[in-house]
């Protein structure tokens, strides 16, 4: 469900660990089709496609949730969501970390306040967002 898409997230680059979700995702895609995994999830096809060929790191984690959610292998896509963002605050919480601390740790240009809006569901976060926080979150944690 994206956060356990990789064994060790910590020993991972952004990059690897964006890859390690695209790679979750495009199984789900792959079983049943481009086409109907857009109109089915209800995510543009263009994301749809780009995630299926290859790299999308612009791709929405609300829309990474609806297309996990289309097997049966994982639960709805708010469930996924609010799973991911309980996992990432318990990381938190684990390493004692402020999104302040986050956001100058990670290359994202994001402040603090606006990582924190990300993590509670407020704006839109990206796979290669999600990717920078939870391997900085996780690297932390194996300390």
């Amino acid at each position: 469900m994206l956060y356990d898409a990789a064994d060790d997230p910590a020993s991972l680059s952004p990059a690897e660990l964006r890859e390690a979700y695209e790679a979750q995702i495009r199984t789900v895609v792959d079983s049943v089709g481009v086409e109907a995994a857009a109109a089915d999830a209800d995510v543009d096809e263009e994301q749809v496609a780009a995630v299926a060929d290859g790299p999308a790191p612009d791709m929405r984690v609300e829309d990474a949730a609806a297309l996990l959610a289309l097997s049966e292998e994982y639960p709805d896509q708010e469930a996924i969501v609010l799973e991911l963002r309980d996992h990432l605050l318990l990381g938190m919480t684990t390493g004692v970390l402020d999104v302040d601390t986050i956001a100058s740790n990670v290359d994202l240009g994001l402040s603090g306040q606006e990582i924190q809006q990300a993590l509670e569901g407020r704006n839109a976060m990206t796979l290669e967002q999600l990717a920078a926080i939870h391997g900085y979150i996780a690297e932390r944690n194996d300390r």
